[in-house]
């Protein structure tokens, strides 16, 4: 490495005294370079605020970790250079989750390149090798350890959605009439960007209306399984398996007992006979299970009219925090559940499957079913399959309205997440890159303009 003369060292250093907090992301791991010889009388991290470096404390607030790399520059006069590393986990801005389109399929989360050069390698290194072995829920048994889990999860979504009614009725939240599209505010935002019917009649405006709790938790259901390991759903059986919330589906067979909603309980595994053939072990000898034996509380939904608004700022924001808390707890908990329950997430509409194989309900209607016969695309599902957040505009000042020709700086979160800061929960460290808290709006489209 040659830096070639005094003059190119010194401007790399005056680069240095620019304000580095007001980086962008992709500056997320970049090292700065210079010489003793050009700052003989200030340490790197003890610089004076006249050179420009007081902003390095700065980014102590945001970045978890600042680290060194002496370098030793080949020149004519040999200088000994220091490098800073600026580590940010969570970056200032970040993009927005990307919108697919009804004529796009979703990607797989693994690529299948990689699927298939994982699976080589599984077969390679199993070679003469005793099998490994087999996790519970594919011998027909329930994680024992995942039972607690699954019951907070239940009652997280049950809590989530009373305390979301109960925001509704002092915070305002709109939707559009046309379009699955909210926003948290009292008036809907300016935006053109409606995609329902009749919509370039309208030129893309919005018509917005009272929102409910399904506008903000989108009401995703699955069949309810009385055998997880029994024959897949056919066609023909649509419409009498029963449908339940998939978060309840996935909880019920993590443990959950709900009476309405019978399911087999093995407590021994499953005999394979062949890949798809298996017969229950003999539970005969076993004692019989204590039907005494306590489990916890399961709570309950409240009605609509019997909702109790809170009366006091402080009340709203105690439970504006109660609601985020919920929200993450339940998302948190199936994140576990996930990784030994499989999930099966339809590539190209949003329906979902709790099992390992998707069912065989040709019941998709999304683009170019035709040629699928009906049939879903099924692929390993996400979290974000699971439980999808519907993203809102981020609203910087509820007093103000937002315009139009300043939408490139403003922000998005899940409704969820926005309809809890704006009643006074303080804003989740995760969800602060794509609300861009720290982008500064201008206050005109003059000055907008102007921005490079």
């Amino acid at each position: 490495l040659s830096l070639g003369s005094t003059r190119s060292q010194l401007n790399i250093f005056l680069f240095l005294g620019m304000d580095t907090g007001c980086l962008h992301s992709h500056f997320s791991r970049t090292p700065f370079l210079f010489s003793k010889r050009a700052c003989l009388k200030f340490d790197y991290l003890k610089c004076s605020a006249q050179q420009g470096l007081s902003s390095l404390d700065s980014l102590k607030s945001t970045c978890y970790s600042l680290s060194q790399l002496n370098l030793r520059i080949s020149s004519q006069n040999s200088t000994h250079f220091q490098a800073l590393f600026i580590k940010c986990n969570h970056p200032q801005n970040a993009d927005f989750p990307h919108y697919y389109s009804k004529k796009e399929k979703k990607p797989f989360p693994i690529p299948i390149v990689e699927l298939r050069r994982a699976a080589r390698e599984r077969m390679k290194n199993r070679k003469n090798q005793p099998r490994g072995p087999v996790p519970p829920p594919k011998r027909g048994l329930v994680v024992k350890r995942l039972i607690p889990v699954a019951y907070r999860v239940l009652n997280a979504r049950t809590t989530l959605i009373n305390n979301l009614k109960k925001l509704l009725k002092v915070m305002p939240v709109n939707a559009c009439k046309w379009c699955n599209e909210i926003h948290v505010g009292p008036i809907g935002h300016p935006f053109k960007s409606c995609r329902g019917p009749r919509a370039s009649f309208r030129k893309g405006a919005h018509e917005w209306g009272e929102a409910v709790v399904e506008d903000i938790l989108v009401p995703l259901e699955a069949y309810h399984l009385y055998d997880r390991l029994g024959k897949r759903i056919t066609h023909e059986e649509r419409f009498t398996v029963p449908r339940v919330p998939a978060v309840v589906e996935l909880c019920i067979q993590a443990g959950v007992d709900l009476p309405e909603y019978p399911t087999k309980r093995r407590r021994k595994p499953i005999i394979r006979i062949g890949k798809k053939e298996f017969v229950d072990a003999d539970e005969s000898e076993l004692p019989d299970p204590d039907p005494e034996a306590p489990k916890p509380e399961i709570l309950a939904e409240i009605p609509d009219f019997d909702i109790v608004p809170p009366s006091s700022k402080e009340e709203i924001a105690l439970l504006a925090e109660e609601t985020l808390q919920a929200w993450e707890e339940m998302r948190d908990g199936a994140r576990r559940l996930m990784k030994l329950y499989p999930v099966r997430a339809c590539g190209y509409c949003p329906e979902v499957h709790i099992g390992a194989s998707g069912h065989k309900a040709q019941n998709c209607g999304a683009h170019k079913h035709q040629q699928r016969n009906g049939q879903h695309g099924w692929q390993a599902a996400v979290l974000d399959d699971f439980i999808p957040p519907r993203y809102v505009w981020h609203v910087p000042n509820v007093n103000e309205p937002m315009e139009r020709e300043l939408r490139n700086f403003y922000g998005q979160a899940p409704a969820v997440v926005e309809l809890c800061v704006q009643a006074g929960a303080a804003v989740p460290e995760q969800y602060k890159p794509t609300m861009r808290l720290d982008v500064g709006i201008p206050t005109n489209v003059k000055e907008a303009e102007m921005v490079v």
